[in-house]
């Protein structure tokens, strides 16, 4: 991959439009080899960033998702202790068993042993790793610093090769300076009406230009409004190919089928109670 210009049309193609900085910081993280956090609200696009990158590649995505007492045995391996006592109780008597019950033919790869033992780099996603734990953080280090893993009854285990790392965060805590010092870093922010215009077009079959520009127009308009949850970009694509399924080709033609289709994007009964049919038809009246 190449320079910013480049890689900002690789992703376009693979159907996600990516801002100038966006695509600086992918062509630095692929130049440098080094992990890129992206930071941001729920729904902004993060982690289909790193489902691009890997369409990109044409490369497998291995995912970790990340959540509240995360451990290693989750994200890295496991025995498999079934067949370790199976083999035990068939080989009882035998001196050599238990070196051989803690080799390759009864480890569990999970995501990050996965993600470094492909013979083909492979995208790592790790996904809401504020949600994890701070000694789970602690933990990535070793991998992120020298993209290797230690497993006490096999040693120290080097990458075969090194995965293109994503890691995201949508900010419910304050991630450890460490773990920031090993990134690249980028904030990705809801897209400006141009675009979210864009992905529209890209991303919703039979959308055109006009009312792919109303969408992107009259949802501008919704997240200015004060709102519990602020409806991201997935929420503009359900939207979008809802009116297009209802044949909608001018919001301003159809304001009650625009009014009831926000259900696609209010996720909240207080949400749907504040955006009345009168707001609705003055966010209307700020659409071209």
């Amino acid at each position: 991959m190449k320079n910013r210009d480049e890689i900002a049309q690789a992703l376009a193609a693979s159907g996600y439009i990516a801002d100038a900085d966006l695509a600086t910081a992918i062509s630095l993280m692929q130049m440098l080899r080094r992990p890129l956090l992206l930071e941001g609200e729920a729904g902004v696009g993060k982690t289909e960033v790193a489902k691009a990158l890997a369409k990109v590649h044409a490369t497998e995505l291995i995912r970790l998702q990340c959540y509240e007492g995360l451990d290693q045995s989750a994200a890295l391996y496991e025995w498999n202790y079934q067949r370790q006592l199976l083999a035990i109780q068939a080989h009882r008597g035998t001196d050599s068993i238990e070196d051989q019950v803690f080799s390759e033919k009864y480890l569990l790869e999970r995501p990050l042993l996965a993600a470094i033992r492909r013979p083909q780099a492979p995208v790592l996603l790790i996904d809401e790793i504020d949600r994890a734990d701070d000694e789970f953080e602690a933990f990535l280090l070793e991998l992120l610093s020298d993209f290797q893993v230690s497993i006490p009854e096999l040693g120290t285990i080097p990458a075969i090769t090194i995965p293109h790392v994503v890691l995201t965060s949508n900010g419910t805590r304050e991630l450890s300076d460490a773990l920031r010092r090993r990134c690249l870093y980028h904030y990705v922010d809801y897209p400006d009406v141009d675009r979210e215009t864009r992905i529209i077009l890209a991303r919703v079959a039979g959308a055109s230009p006009s009312l792919s520009l109303q969408i992107a127009r009259m949802v501008e308009g919704v997240r200015k409004e004060e709102l519990r949850k602020v409806p991201g970009v997935a929420e503009t694509l359900d939207w979008a190919a809802a009116l297009v399924g209802l044949d909608v080709s001018n919001l301003k033609d159809a304001p009650e089928t625009v009014h009831e289709t926000l259900v696609c994007l209010l996720k909240t009964h207080e949400d749907r109670a504040r955006v009345t049919p009168e707001v609705t038809q003055r966010l209307l009246g700020k659409v071209a």
